[in-house]
């Protein structure tokens, strides 16, 4: 945990004993690497800087451990006799930063293709966007995810630069192009959950041959493209995609922060700020807002309580930590936690969490 978090952890308790739960463990400096990638660069080029920091078969073992627990024989096979065709139908730079990888790590283009795929499934998330008194926007999310023990060591931040000046910045695993996390600076903040609808195999063949957009690559697009927190919204709730997910988005004024509901062909249901209501946050995990939370999993209810113990005047990115913080909303799956407010950028912090695990 940070200083910050240390120095602020009494005043946490009566926050936790409102919410019955305890706090997700977190090792000291368990920040990830940081590292920048030019856009400059070739896109076969760009991560090469990034991958000499790495133990190259650690990298290998690890695509070949998630490949082999997510990715059905018949699906493999499939991509593998695809992968030439799909490396031109599927847009850059991606497939060309992905080419670069699979060359350095010596790997064919079918799994690296395949372990991007798969990171599109099964992350069970906790997204919030929120508003304190005086208008500020603030946006912080937990990443859950399996393997967890492999992609702690693999986590990073990367600035994304273009004429040495820093475009957007996100939160990846090394080996993947896509983001799930990011932020624009002075402009808006992004995080992508999973919405749960049918198997993830099934939503690639039946869409990556129309060339819809991968949920990530369209993430990191938005971060890339859209100027400002309409755009982005605009954007995220338009683009046909692969899969169903919920894109959360926060901006930098005042009821900048919205919940979109997406399924593959538009935009199921938009979920605005209402704070001149009260509805001063938005909380979205895995699960439709509009109907309960299952009781197995109901990371929602834990998240709201901690929020509304906080208030709305004590809302800062240390105290939105805080509130990830709280069990289950943080649980032995949580990969990392990043906090971020695109009108303030240089305080974008990500923290690797359940190291022990």
């Amino acid at each position: 945990m940070t200083a910050a978090g240390r120095g602020a952890l009494p005043a946490l308790l009566p926050l936790l004993l409102l919410a019955g739960a305890g706090l997700c463990p977190a090792a000291p400096h368990a920040a990830p690497p940081r590292f920048n990638v030019s856009l400059d660069a070739a896109p076969e080029l760009r991560w090469l800087p990034v991958l000499r920091h790495y133990d190259l078969d650690s990298v290998r073992a690890a695509v070949a451990q998630i490949i082999g627990d997510r990715v059905p024989r018949w699906v493999h096979a499939l991509i593998g006799k695809a992968a030439l065709v799909l490396e031109h139908l599927l847009p850059q730079p991606f497939t060309g930063e992905i080419r670069g990888m699979c060359d350095v790590l010596s790997l064919s283009l079918a799994d690296c293709l395949l372990v991007n795929l798969a990171y599109e499934s099964s992350a069970f998330c906790t997204s919030i966007v929120a508003q304190d008194s005086r208008g500020g926007i603030y946006h912080g999310r937990n990443l859950d995810y399996a393997f967890g023990n492999i992609l702690r060591k693999l986590t990073l931040d990367v600035q994304f630069l273009k004429n040495g000046q820093v475009v957007f910045t996100g939160t990846t695993f090394i080996g993947y192009v896509g983001l799930w996390t990011g932020q624009r600076p002075h402009k808006f903040t992004i995080s992508g959950n999973e919405r749960d609808e049918g198997w993830w195999w099934e939503n690639v063949i039946a869409a990556l041959f129309q060339r819809h957009s991968l949920i990530s690559w369209l993430l990191r697009t938005t971060l890339s493209e859209s100027e400002n927190f309409e755009a982005a919204v605009y954007k995220l709730a338009k683009t046909p995609l692969i899969a169903d997910v919920y894109y959360i988005v926060g901006g930098t004024s005042s009821r900048e922060g919205v919940v979109i509901t997406r399924k593959r062909g538009g935009p199921v249901d938009i979920w605005p700020l209402d704070p001149l209501n009260g509805a001063w946050f938005r909380v979205e995990t895995n699960y439709d807002h509009w109907k309960p939370a299952p009781k197995r999993d109901d990371r929602r209810t834990a998240a709201i309580k901690a929020l509304n113990a906080t208030g709305q005047a004590n809302l800062t990115l240390e105290t939105l930590f805080q509130v990830l913080s709280v069990v289950p909303v943080c649980n032995n799956f949580t990969i990392y936690t990043t906090v971020m407010s695109a009108a303030n950028p240089d305080k974008y912090m990500t923290r690797i969490r359940n190291l022990s695990k």
